[in-house]
């Protein structure tokens, strides 16, 4: 980014998708370059802007790396809320790159206790906890894993998008790019043949969206029948008009 955008809240998921073949129809000794591909992805839902994408096998090291792009984009700022589903790897790498080392205190017998690594007190995450019955969600429910009651409280009520613990803004962004990019259609011939390509496909229609896609709820009413129009890059603070492709495609947008 050029400079910090004005990111308070971060949404996390992972998209699978595929290359060649689907996982289980690989060899079982791996093949290189086939199978499962995930888009890790962290989003600035109040502005919809695509903070980080990373490809690659559903794993910690890759949750790592988007949490870790996540923290020098917002200059070290710790998000206001972070929210994702139950993947485990979350946790543990919130506590990796948000957290405190303390060190307790000796006990009167035995050795002295390790450090240990606890959330920061302004580190507020809560998970969404989704029961389904067949196939379909039939309940959904937050968790918070860190953070206070009174905190969460606050920040859904501060937050400009939402008013509830949700995933929704992220999920609704997983739809756009599947439309956007018919490789990753759950049901398709256009499937990615080949890793680099499906990998660089990614990154250009997901961080093209930034500043070339004006989203319909980013727009600013002007008079009865205008509307501003707003890509995420503007509504962050990154831009101040709506880029054509071959804008963004010719200027140096570190990701």
């Amino acid at each position: 980014m050029l400079f910090p955008p004005n990111t308070q809240e971060v949404q996390l998921d992972e998209k699978w998708s595929f290359v060649q073949k689907k996982e289980k129809n690989c060899a079982p000794e791996g093949e290189p370059g086939c199978g499962d591909n995930w888009d890790h992805v962290a989003l600035d839902s109040e502005n919809r802007l695509v903070l980080k994408v990373v490809n690659g096998k559903r794993s910690h090291l890759h949750v790592r790396e988007v949490l870790d792009a996540v923290k020098q984009i917002m200059a070290g700022r710790t998000p206001r809320l972070v929210t994702s589903d139950e993947f485990e790897a979350y946790y543990s790498e919130l506590l990796l790159q948000y957290g405190v080392l303390v060190q307790p205190e000796r006990s009167a017998y035995g050795r002295q206790p390790n450090p240990r690594r606890e959330p920061s007190k302004e580190l507020l995450y809560a998970t969404v906890h989704k029961t389904r019955e067949n196939g379909k969600v039939v309940k959904v429910e937050p968790r918070l894993r860190f953070g206070t009651e009174e905190q969460l409280e606050k920040a859904l009520a501060a937050s400009k998008s939402s008013d509830e613990v949700n995933t929704s803004f992220i999920e609704r962004n997983n739809g756009t790019d599947r439309n956007q990019n018919k490789r990753k259609a759950r049901k398709t011939y256009c499937f990615s043949k080949a890793w680099e390509v499906h990998n660089a496909m990614t990154k250009y229609t997901m961080y093209s969206y930034n500043f070339c896609w004006p989203v319909r709820t980013l727009r600013i009413k002007i008079s009865e029948e205008r509307y501003l129009e707003q890509t995420p890059a503007m509504a962050a603070g990154l831009a101040n008009h709506v880029w054509s492709t071959a804008e963004w495609a010719s200027y140096p947008v570190p990701m």
